[in-house]
């Protein structure tokens, strides 16, 4: 690491602040053989802008990826961290109002905790996380503050009273099942894309390849029924059916409610909305189970054109997705 690398100014627009998920960005640096250290938000005092776990990874090259205040203090996160990489030692960094550092302020008036620490075993954490992500677990990084050491742990264990320890939950991408083929559809399966949801098409009969940027394993146009016996439905999964076909939309949604799937949606005008639910009790859906169902779908942004349509939809996922 030069000393060009270590002062070199982070690009004027914040790309890497648009980046959450660091996996990718994680993936490639332990595939190019170089080292990184992670750094979270673990403490806030006050306001911040970004909520506590969020994190930031800094590439020995000065790369980063996420964000962990406004833009205020990133530039010195990753002066530090290029520092912890050098020395192998972990920083807690202290940073806005009461703060010894006054060079550097919050505008939203709090105060914040950063941990950087290295990643002594880049290809190794890259590896735990993405077994998690392929077998759709839950798995949750411990971390001693005062130490450094960190650990995996299977699950979304509960937060420790010790507060020299810091448990930083990684659940896995929401998975977004879609049923159709019109505009709305095609509409809500790229914005779903461009947020980083793990996204299935179904459409029975439909075309043999996938619409652009849809990759291959991921479409389905065999019958319904035979589709839903290749669904896996957990408690990640939102499933929206915008067929327009009664018969179709009241059988996919009807599987999705007996599944974990944690929101259930059928596209469709409001005064439709009593003779689903009627028709779904009568096919032996329980009261708990239509919790999950949300009619219309989408929430009321007064949306009218397909890509508004699936705003308000992936506003709606966003609203209702576990935590």
């Amino acid at each position: 690491m030069t000393a060009a690398v270590q002062f070199s100014p982070l690009p004027q627009w914040p790309d890497y602040g648009l980046t959450d998920d660091l996996l990718p960005a994680l993936e490639r640096w332990a595939s190019a053989g170089k080292r990184a250290a992670l750094a979270t938000l673990v403490q806030i005092d006050g306001s911040s802008p970004r909520p506590l776990g969020s994190e930031m990874a800094i590439c020995e090259d000065g790369d980063v990826q996420g964000y962990v205040s406004g833009g205020c203090v990133e530039a010195a996160v990753r002066t530090e961290a290029l520092d912890s990489l050098r020395d192998g030692q972990p920083r807690m960094l202290d940073y806005g109002a009461g703060s010894p550092v006054l060079d550097i302020q919050l505008t939203c008036g709090g105060r914040i905790g950063i941990f950087v620490r290295p990643l002594p075993d880049l290809a190794a954490h890259v590896t735990t996380l993405q077994t998690a992500r392929t077998r759709r677990h839950a798995i949750t990084l411990i971390t001693d503050l005062q130490t450094g050491d960190m650990k995996f742990q299977n699950g979304a264990i509960p937060t420790p009273s010790d507060p020299s320890v810091f448990c930083r939950h990684y659940l896995p991408p929401i998975r977004l099942i879609l049923c159709g083929g019109d505009p709305v559809t095609l509409a809500t399966l790229s914005l779903a894309t461009s947020m980083g949801l793990e996204t299935f098409l179904l459409r029975p009969g439909g075309p043999h390849d996938p619409p652009s940027g849809l990759p291959p394993e991921r479409y389905i146009r065999g019958n319904l029924d035979t589709a839903l016996t290749k669904l896996r439905l957990d408690r990640w999964t939102a499933v929206y059916s915008l067929t327009h076909d009664a018969a179709q939309d009241l059988a996919l949604a009807a599987h999705a409610l007996h599944s974990e799937a944690f929101c259930v949606s059928i596209l469709g005008s409001r005064r439709k909305i009593p003779d689903r639910i009627e028709a779904l009790q009568a096919g032996g859906i329980s009261t708990e189970e239509l919790t999950r169902l949300h009619l219309p779908a989408g929430l009321d942004i007064n949306a009218r054109s397909p890509m508004e349509i699936a705003l308000s939809i992936l506003a709606q996922i966003t609203a209702t997705r576990p935590r």
